[in-house]
């Protein structure tokens, strides 16, 4: 039996009201309800110096490629936190419970699977992954090691969902409840209240320029290809390049479709059908696109709208009544009504619960992988410029074997999965 097999079934067995010590259970990445969890942070830029403290942990190691970030980061930690240069050591450490990466998505896949490897549990930001066949083999070490997996994106449980004026709660209850009917088609735009961020673009003149002393940038490129160094494939701007990142869709859109697929019920599906129509794309420079269309197997659409066309759209359509934003609808009395429709199946919300508990987080490596193809599946549109027919079952594409490559793309040596 394995570590985390014996410990679900001790909780279980010896009660909520033992408390089984640390050394006694031995090995990382397992903490006692009694202890305090323990975490480190790689990838320590604007975003990671930002998630230095958060409830029911302590910081106790950081790690970037880059000494100036990693200096500054442990100027604000203060004394006991460790420093590192190489996230393969972090994963050494044997008093680490949870990994949290705040990389380039790039990066994301390699180090959430080393880190389950290695028995950590694991914070990791969006977009989950850069490809799809990344976020399988991330789904599938989180599942053989028995990690606990969080994605960092909380708008299917927490906060108000950008221009609906609510939490998404309410918007479940009404999809969930068939108060507009079914199939149902979500348009997201400027009009229903997201902004796609252009201004993420990358730029195609980029001219050669001296590699910083502080940065090691053969580790930051890691398993992307190797492209001359220019400041702008970097730090704050790397979004802007295919190699790291998608442009605003990739910035954005685990941020603004995983709540849809969680209100449509999708968590374990995928679209059949994605029509992109889109500029040419630069192979380098992520760039803008016009409309994305997704169709799922029973009907629904989910419609990317890039330029703002539909500016009388309503967020959710269905053929009883229409959604808008701000939380206005065409059926009367919708917050009143959507109070007493019955609540969504409860989710554990709470990260250090459920690294204590071992029960799976909202968000976990299952569903985020889900909503996180939808990322993906779009900017392989964009990039071919043509039609695509997806099998959600196998995660492949139908009869287009160029798409089918864009799965799983090659790594510079000796990166791997």
């Amino acid at each position: 039996m394995n570590r985390k097999k014996f410990i679900k079934q001790s909780l279980g067995a010896l009660g909520a009201f033992t408390i089984i010590p640390r050394h006694v259970l031995g090995g990382n990445g397992y903490t006692a309800p009694s202890d305090q969890l323990t975490k480190a942070i790689i990838g320590v830029g604007a975003m990671g110096r930002g998630h230095m403290n958060y409830p029911g942990s302590r910081l106790v190691a950081v790690c970037d490629v880059d000494s100036d970030h990693l200096d500054r980061a442990l100027s604000l930690a203060g004394s006991g936190v460790r420093g590192f240069s190489d996230y393969r050591e972090v994963l050494e450490q044997k008093d680490v419970d949870i990994v949290h990466i705040v990389t380039p998505p790039h990066w994301h896949g390699i180090m959430a699977v080393d880190a389950a490897n290695a028995g950590k549990d694991i914070w990791l930001e969006k977009p989950m992954t850069r490809t799809i066949g990344e976020g399988q083999k991330v789904v599938d070490a989180v599942r053989r090691n028995g990690s606990i997996f969080r994605l960092n994106t909380w708008f299917r449980f927490q906060s108000n969902f950008y221009g609906m004026a609510t939490t998404v709660e309410p918007i479940k209850k009404l999809v969930e409840n068939g108060v507009f009917g079914w199939p149902l088609k979500v348009t997201v735009n400027n009009s229903t209240g997201f902004d796609w961020k252009f201004d993420w673009s990358g730029r195609t003149n980029l001219k050669p320029q001296w590699i910083p002393e502080s940065l090691d940038y053969n580790m930051w490129l890691g398993p992307a290809p190797y492209k001359p160094y220019n400041e702008h494939r970097v730090h704050a701007t790397f979004r802007g390049y295919w190699d790291y990142d998608g442009g605003g869709l990739g910035d954005m859109g685990q941020h603004y479709l995983d709540p849809v697929q969680y209100v449509l019920d999708k968590d374990h599906t995928s679209p059949v059908s994605i029509v992109a129509d889109a500029p040419q794309q630069d192979p380098d420079a992520a760039t803008t696109w016009r409309r994305i269309e997704m169709t799922y197997k029973d009907g629904s659409k989910l419609v990317l709208d890039g330029e703002d066309r539909d500016k009388d759209a309503a967020f959710i359509e269905g053929p009883k009544g229409k959604l808008y934003r701000g939380f206005r609808s065409d059926i009367p009395n919708i917050r009143e009504l959507a109070a007493s429709l019955p609540d969504p199946k409860p989710q554990l919300t709470d990260f250090s619960e459920a690294v204590k508990t071992r029960r799976k987080f909202a968000l976990n490596e299952e569903n985020g992988h889900r909503s996180c193809n939808l990322v993906n599946l779009g900017i392989i549109a964009v990039r071919l410029g043509r039609e695509l027919e997806f099998d959600p079952d196998t995660q492949r594409f139908v009869g287009d074997e160029a798409a089918n490559r864009m799965i799983n793309q090659p790594m510079r040596s000796p990166w791997h999965i």
